[in-house]
C-alpha cells in the first residue's frame, strides 16, 4: 500500500484536472486540499487563468504563496468548482463530517455558493453512518461557550471543548471555539444537525450533508470515483 501522502497527493492531482480555465474555484483546507492547492498551482504556472476563494487563513496563504489570484465574496458570489477534504464520507449518499482542521464554517459558506463540491480523500474516510471514526466537530461563540458546552454535552456521549498546542481554547478563523461532540455512529445525521443547529449558541456544525456532487478517494488500487446514491 502507498502511503498516505502518495494518495492524497494522487487524488489532489485528479481533482486540479477537473479546474477549467476561467473558473471561480473554492480551495478547502486540511492535508489533502493542500495536494490539491499544490496542483493547482503548478497548472496556474502552465498558463491556467482562474480566480480563488479559500476556506481558511492557511489555504490562502499556500495559494497566495504559489501565485494564485484570490478574491472574495464581494466580487465573486458563485462558486463554479469547490474541491475540499472531508474527515468522513458516506460510501451511499456522500455525507460527511468536516472540521477537525478547525475550518468548517469558511468551508461550508464556500461549499454553499459552489456550482458543484468535489470531496478528495483516501479510502481510510469511507464510512457507512457518520459519527464511527471520529467526533462531530461543532462550532460555538467564544461568548458563553460554557453554557453551549452544557447543553451540547447533555445530547452528545462526550463533548470536549477543543484546545491548542498552548493548552488555551482553539479559536478558529472566524473567532469562535470548537466542541468536538462524540455520538455512536449516527443513523439520521440530517435530524441530529438540526438539533445542534437549534441550540442557541452554536455557529454551525460540522455535518456536510446533501452537498458533495462528487467523492475522489484513493486507495491501493489507484483513484475511485464515488457518486450520490
Amino acid at each position: 500500500m502507498p502511503d498516505r501522502d502518495v494518495l492524497k497527493r494522487e487524488v489532489g492531482a485528479q481533482a486540479a484536472a477537473l479546474v477549467e480555465d476561467g473558473m471561480v474555484v473554492g480551495l478547502g483546507t486540511g492535508s489533502t486540499a493542500a495536494f490539491f492547492i499544490e496542483s493547482l498551482i503548478a497548472r496556474a504556472r502552465q498558463g491556467l487563468n482562474i480566480v480563488c476563494i479559500p476556506t481558511s487563513e492557511r489555504s490562502a496563504a499556500q495559494a497566495a504563496a504559489g501565485g494564485l489570484a484570490l478574491v472574495g465574496f464581494d466580487t465573486h458570489q458563485v462558486i463554479d468548482l469547490c474541491v475540499d477534504g472531508a474527515d468522513e464520507i458516506t460510501t451511499s449518499g456522500l455525507d460527511l463530517v468536516k472540521g477537525l482542521g478547525g475550518a468548517l464554517l469558511r468551508e461550508k459558506i464556500v461549499a454553499s455558493a459552489a456550482k458543484k463540491l468535489v470531496i478528495i480523500a483516501d479510502h481510510e474516510k469511507l464510512v457507512d453512518r457518520l459519527g464511527t471514526t471520529c467526533p462531530i466537530p461543532v462550532e460555538v461563540t467564544k461568548f458563553g461557550w460554557e453554557l453551549t458546552h452544557a447543553r451540547l454535552a447533555a445530547l452528545a456521549r462526550a463533548a470536549r471543548l477543543r484546545v491548542g498546542t498552548d493548552g488555551a481554547p482553539y479559536v478558529t478563523d472566524g473567532g469562535n471555539v470548537i466542541v468536538d461532540c462524540r455520538f455512536d455512529p449516527i443513523a439520521d445525521a440530517a435530524a441530529l444537525d438540526r438539533q445542534l443547529r437549534d441550540i442557541v449558541g452554536v455557529v454551525e456544525t460540522g455535518f456536510f450533508i446533501g452537498m458533495a456532487a462528487m467523492a475522489l478517494v484513493a486507495d491501493r488500487d489507484g483513484v475511485r470515483q464515488y457518486m450520490p446514491q
